[in-house]
């Protein structure tokens, strides 16, 4: 049996992600209060229906504190069981929420008299933080459209298998902010930039030009192997205390040029080595995401 706690902040893309997950063949229930959890998932396990063997379950923060912080104990619990219990978490950046608010008009889930947005949206992180620590996956929706969204949704959920880690190398430019669901980022703001070259300065690090400019850098590859050997000798961490996702953020000014060829090269690298790895550039027109082909497969 698999199960999906799906949570996140308002305005983050939860109903698009549950959405496809129930275009995936799960069985989808939103808004469930924290304090019936423990009932309706031992419900599912003793059920017949094999409707439930896979179950995707939307929690936001309409809950006490007090519910929330059972919530963690309750995956450790599923997860002695022997059932595959994950958690995907859902955020942006506060200047994106404000927009998204101000877009839809839709008031927030925790304002009320005498509370704004701002500070409604301040009560709902503080109240969520249980499940964001507990989350084996966080996504920062705040430069991804609801296609792309869907797409990153489909690709981690169902690449996802029991003791197998799913690794996500991400470009990012730091004049946009950092990845908020990045576990490990990198700075490539020290290497050549190929923006001062006229001829480059509008393609992209997936372009041949930018490839054999920063190729003929001995830092660039440096920098690559140097990345490289951080993130191996991290993996063995990572699987053994069941973490089924790992984001690796590598930034340069505007994530056009330097960093997004350092995560082509570190995707392929790695797609020789692990089943479940993709690249995603941010600051890219879709946040658009690559999934690289590797051979000699192994884990």
């Amino acid at each position: 049996m698999r199960i999906i706690i799906l949570s996140g902040l308002s305005g983050s893309g939860k109903s698009v992600a549950l959405h496809m997950l129930e275009d995936l063949g799960f069985y989808c229930i939103d808004n469930i209060p924290a304090a019936l959890l423990k009932p309706f998932i031992s419900y599912t396990v003793r059920s017949p229906e094999p409707t439930y063997e896979r179950t995707a379950i939307g929690l936001d923060a309409r809950n006490t504190a007090a519910e929330i912080a059972t919530v963690p104990q309750l995956i450790d619990e599923l997860r002695r069981s022997g059932i595959q219990c994950e958690v995907i978490f859902l955020l942006a950046s506060e200047e994106e929420l404000l927009r998204r608010f101000a877009e839809t008009r839709r008031k927030h889930p925790m304002s009320r008299n005498n509370v704004d947005l701002r500070e409604a949206m301040a009560m709902e992180r503080r109240l969520l933080e249980p499940i964001v620590y507990a989350a084996d996956l966080v996504v920062d929706t705040s430069k991804l459209g609801v296609h792309t969204l869907r797409d990153l949704i489909h690709q981690r959920v169902e690449q996802r298998t029991v003791g197998r880690l799913s690794i996500t190398f991400e470009s990012f430019g730091f004049k946009h902010g950092i990845p908020g669901d990045a576990d490990f980022v990198f700075d490539a703001r020290s290497l050549p930039n190929p923006y001062w070259e006229p001829s480059l300065r509008k393609l992209t690090g997936r372009d041949p030009e930018v490839i054999r400019f920063l190729e003929g850098h001995t830092n660039v590859a440096t920098l690559i192997a140097d990345i490289a050997q951080f993130i191996r000798a991290r993996v063995p961490e990572y699987q053994a205390s069941n973490r089924g996702y790992l984001t690796v953020a590598v930034g340069c000014t505007g994530g056009q040029h330097r960093s997004v060829y350092i995560v082509e090269r570190l995707a392929q690298e790695f797609a020789g080595e692990f089943t479940n790895v993709t690249a995603r550039h941010s600051g890219l027109p879709g946040a658009a995401l690559f999934h690289p082909s590797g051979s000699d497969r192994r884990n």
